[in-house]
């Protein structure tokens, strides 16, 4: 398997190539990957980074993180993958100058990509536009109902279990654990806290259950209005678990949402919601 960021880190030879952005790795992203796979030879992911709209000027909330993207698309069946750094240079490549010097190069014979897939300056090139240039293009038909944009939705709302069901698999906040004001350990809920990139996808504030490390977590999404916080934070209290993962990259799976954050009367009343946030965190089914 290799990961490359130009076309001449991946060797030339013979490719089924599934192309797009590919941000989670949905259903429908995984439907255009499948395909690719099930033709061969070499199934390889062409992706994009940053997310195109993004080089347009727009916000865009990630569903995951480049890392988190790369190894789900190897789950998914590729074998290799190139991805292209996109920005105003790529935007401004005509799209058939963008085949020769992409496509081409890294050997591709077939291309799969979604029915509505665009790319090249203006958005010019398409599937079409490949078949006259020799590629053999295929259109994967779109999954009904399945879009980053609905996930994004639902997310947003603290619909987790609903955005799995269009991811295929649970939503995950990806990020390296630092220190916190080290509150949990003190009340016996020493909890791992996440930074997340600031362009990462998070669910809406609430407590959630999930899972890190193989093992149960229950998570925390919000400001911590017990202590008078104002600034968002992503804990997770990962049940069962004694170690030090300071510095260590962690990914959160986030099954069910439990209830909102609040403030309470009093700290041995936080700690009473905590632990019957943990038995339903031991309660909790993950997501498929």
């Amino acid at each position: 398997m290799t990961v490359a960021r130009t076309p001449d880190g991946l060797e030339r030879k013979p490719r089924a190539v599934a192309i797009g952005t590919f941000d989670g790795v949905h259903r429908g992203h995984r439907a255009v990957l499948h395909a690719a796979a099930g033709h061969g030879p070499t199934p390889t992911a062409v992706t994009f980074d940053p997310h195109p709209r993004e080089a347009f000027g727009y916000h865009v909330e990630l569903i995951s993180t480049l890392e988190r993207r790369l190894e789900l698309l190897l789950e998914a069946g590729a074998e290799d993958v190139l991805v292209v750094s996109f920005g105003e240079e790529t935007a401004l490549t005509e799209p058939e100058a963008f085949a020769e010097s992409t496509l081409r190069a890294i050997g591709a014979e077939a291309v799969f990509a979604g029915e509505d897939f665009r790319f090249g300056h203006g958005r010019r090139g398409d599937l079409a536009l490949l078949r006259e240039l020799g590629f053999h293009a295929h259109g994967v038909p779109l999954v009904d109902g399945i879009s980053s944009s609905t996930i994004r939705r639902l997310v947003h709302e603290g619909e987790v279990a609903g955005a799995a069901r269009l991811l295929g698999r649970p939503v995950e906040l990806d990020g390296p654990v630092v220190h916190g004001d080290a509150r949990g350990s003190v009340i016996g809920f020493p909890t791992a806290n996440l930074r997340v990139a600031p362009n990462l996808l998070v669910p809406g504030y609430g407590i959630y259950a999930g899972s890190a490390l193989g093992r149960p977590a229950a998570i925390s999404i919000g400001t911590n209005p017990h202590y008078g916080g104002d600034e968002r934070r992503v804990e997770a209290f990962v049940l069962d678990y004694e170690g030090d993962l300071y510095g260590e990259r962690l990914v959160v799976e986030v099954w069910q949402r439990l209830r909102d954050e609040a403030a309470f009367a009093s700290e041995a009343a936080l700690v009473e919601q905590i632990a019957r946030d943990v038995e339903a965190t031991r309660a909790a089914v993950r997501p498929e």
